[in-house]
């Protein structure tokens, strides 16, 4: 057993600190406490201790160099520290991480990271940022806590996109806690980080629940049946259900219809086969309604990035035997709402490719944002970086009109 007070008369001095932070360094290092050790300019009185310490003289001369494996043999000898100097060290220093292990440790920790990112690549800059920002060792700093944090992060984001789960579901199925996704939750930081950069925004959000809400969405989840909800106008619908005759009422009235996902399971919409336009914004479907009441044909608004409940819709439609035609915002938001429904349903441009962009002749805002590729028309990027505008769909509701009608 170590005499603490012996130790500390050998090497807890005012003139032995320097020997003891460079053991401190080589112990955040991983590195082993031997070899030599060197003080340049040594004053009179930091030699004497040392000699006190080795029971020699410690040579001439400005520098003074100390063998650690020396010092250990003495201590060793001496009953100071029977264990040697990492254990005198332990004692004078108190514990040291050893940054090469702690290192090592977070490594290992984001390995899981690195193979999803690697299947899949969009995650790229999501991986990036994670980096940059430190928010993992932000919600944990202990690296064990991390690996398990991002090997259940990495098992949620693997049954991401989703066709349409409830939020509580999707947490429970790959945490075994109903609760593991709910707001605030270091879990849910980091996977909602991750929507939002496959629905195309930056990974912070802006801290609203309509963002949150939105971002879970864009990859199929949704908080509960009720709160995620679809547009729509014109829908035939039929009588032998209870959502079939909400669309027949509200088509024959020409007023648009609210659908909530509850609504929307296992219904049978009783739509003809046929064509049904979708639209990126509201106003389309609200002027539809106001002009075209119930002559309207087929209309359904995903209101941004689709919900669980535009899903379900959409699916229904094509199951009926509808085909799509799709119109959206000339800006890079609206060329990834229209990829990522793309992605999911088979649709047609409805003035909405280069050729319409170019022809437009009116003007809205300069285009910002991250630039995209459009799936249905490799022209479209292009046209967009030419001109440099983004046309909302309020700039061209005559034209939509005029189709529908």
């Amino acid at each position: 057993m170590a005499d603490l007070d012996r130790l500390r008369r050998l090497l807890g001095g005012e003139e032995t600190t320097w020997l003891l932070d460079r053991l401190r360094r080589r112990m955040l290092n991983g590195k082993p406490l031997s070899g030599i050790v060197t003080l340049g300019s040594a004053t009179p009185d930091q030699r004497r201790a040392i000699e006190r310490l080795l029971g020699r003289r410690a040579g001439t001369g400005t520098s003074l160099s100390v063998s650690l494996d020396e010092v250990d043999a003495v201590l060793r000898r001496s009953g100071s520290a029977p264990d040697g100097l990492a254990d005198a060290a332990r004692l004078l220093i108190g514990a040291v991480p050893d940054r090469v292990q702690e290192a090592a440790a977070w490594a290992a920790a984001y390995v899981p990271l690195d193979e999803l990112v690697a299947r899949h690549p969009a995650l790229v800059t999501w991986r990036g940022w994670l980096d940059a920002t430190g928010l993992v060792r932000r919600l944990t700093s202990d690296p064990g806590i991390a690996s398990t944090l991002i090997t259940t992060a990495v098992r949620v984001l693997a049954e991401l996109p989703s066709e349409g789960i409830a939020l509580g579901r999707l947490a429970a199925e790959t945490t075994g806690d109903a609760h593991g996704l709910d707001d605030g939750r270091p879990l849910a930081t980091i996977v909602l980080s991750a929507a939002r950069v496959l629905r195309g925004i930056p990974p912070a959000g802006d801290g609203t629940a309509g963002e949150r809400r939105t971002s879970w969405a864009a990859v199929g989840v949704h908080r509960d049946e009720l709160s995620s909800s679809v547009l729509c106008l014109g829908l035939p619908g039929s009588t032998t259900t209870v959502t079939g005759r909400i669309l027949a009422l509200a088509k024959d009235a020409g007023e648009p219809c609210v659908l909530t996902l509850r609504q929307l399971y296992a219904a049978r919409l009783g739509v003809e086969a046929g064509i049904v336009s979708v639209c990126e914004n509201p106003i389309v479907l609200a002027s539809a309604a106001d002009e075209l009441g119930p002559g309207c044909p087929p209309l359904v608004c995903v209101n941004g990035q689709p919900s669980a409940a535009v899903w379900r819709l959409l699916d229904l439609l094509a199951t009926d035997g509808a085909r799509f035609r799709y119109h959206g915002d000339f800006d890079w938001g609206g060329i990834r709402i229209g990829n990522t429904l793309r992605d999911r349903i088979p649709w047609e441009p409805w003035r909405f490719d280069a050729s319409a962009y170019s022809a437009t002749s009116v003007t809205g805002g300069p285009l910002a944002g991250r630039p995209a590729d459009a799936s249905w028309d490799p022209g479209l990027r292009p046209a967009l970086e030419r001109r440099g505008v983004r046309i909302e769909e309020e700039l061209v509701l005559p034209a939509l009109l005029d189709d529908l009608r």
